[in-house]
């Protein structure tokens, strides 16, 4: 694959990124987590106009027809706005789902922003923004239901909401990891920003070397899902377990960059943290993804070295 981006898929990513940074900042993060139900039309409708809803949908169904590395780049971006809008689980994951079962009648109605797709993976044990019994999340603003509709165990539908959380996962180490820096650049002690003091700068350098090298495995996952290769569900569970872990790290190292205060509500950080824990479980969790890994890796299936690296 070529791992650099084209002008289109940079224009795509920073157009995404500009719109949710001017409608979705933290102040609509609070308003929506004050809410009975964390949602706002208005945002969702903006979504709609962008024509994010149809960005993996066939042309012939109204949509753009663009694949999942471009979609990665908007999950990314999801990510980094801490967006509550189900945009992910339904235009990234569910429309490609649906579209790769023939079920296109269906995909109308989500490019025209008139409907959401919980699934429900036996991975989970919930769905997002369903009906069904209520169920708490450590994340505010994530809706779940215990789902009344019998679990999928389609393994393309956890390949597809793998790769998308930990798309996710990139943009919201990215996010925790500017907070956290531009709160040492502030932050005094002993006369001087913390961000001076090695020990908080080999923190912050250590996670964003982790996001960096994380970021291309989602890149490589989502061109081995579009391009259909055999070994595509390696890579997706690789690309889980650097991101999660890269994020992880990140919601970590911010806390303690705050202090005390990192934990505190008052703190913006928070809404990312809760949505980083949350997504590090969905899809399958670390345990699974690694085991998945080493066995396709130990036992011959998917031979390792530098001459397969990129095969």
């Amino acid at each position: 694959m070529a791992f650099r981006l084209t002008e289109d898929q940079e224009a795509l990513a920073a157009g995404v990124r500009d719109y949710l940074a001017g409608t979705h900042g933290t102040d609509v993060l609070r308003r929506l987590d004050q809410q009975e139900r964390p949602r706002d039309p208005a945002i969702w409708q903006g979504l709609v106009e962008m024509g994010l809803t149809g960005l993996l949908a066939p042309e012939a169904q109204g949509g753009m027809g663009l694949g999942l590395v471009e979609g990665a780049l908007v999950a990314r971006e999801a990510g980094r706005a801490c967006l509550a809008e189900p945009l992910v689980d339904t235009a990234l994951v569910a429309v490609p789902w649906l579209a790769a079962h023939d079920r296109v009648e269906e995909i109308g109605a989500i490019v025209a922003g008139d409907r959401t797709v919980p699934l429900a993976h036996a991975a989970n044990g919930w769905t997002a923004d369903g009906t069904g019994e209520p169920l708490d999340s450590v994340d505010p603003l994530r809706l779940l239901a215990r789902s009344t509709q019998p679990a999928s165990d389609d393994p393309l539908l956890l390949d597809l909401g793998a790769l998308m959380g930990a798309a996710q996962l990139i943009g919201i180490g990215e996010a925790m990891r500017d907070q956290a820096t531009d709160y040492a650049k502030l932050r005094k002690q002993f006369g001087q920003p913390i961000g001076a003091f090695q020990a908080v700068k080999h923190h912050l350098a250590n996670c964003a070397v982790a996001l960096e090298f994380a970021w291309p495995v989602v890149l490589r996952a989502a061109d081995a899902m579009q391009t259909r290769i055999a070994s595509a569900p390696l890579h997706v569970s690789h690309a889980r377990l650097a991101a999660g872990d890269a994020a992880w790290l990140t919601a970590e190292t911010a806390i303690q960059v705050h202090g005390a205060m990192g934990y505190t509500y008052e703190v913006d950080l928070h809404f990312w943290m809760k949505r980083c824990w949350a997504l590090v479980g969905a899809w399958g969790d670390r345990n699974f993804h690694y085991h998945r890994m080493e066995a396709a890796l130990l036992d011959g299936a998917h031979p390792i070295g530098p001459e397969h690296s990129f095969a």
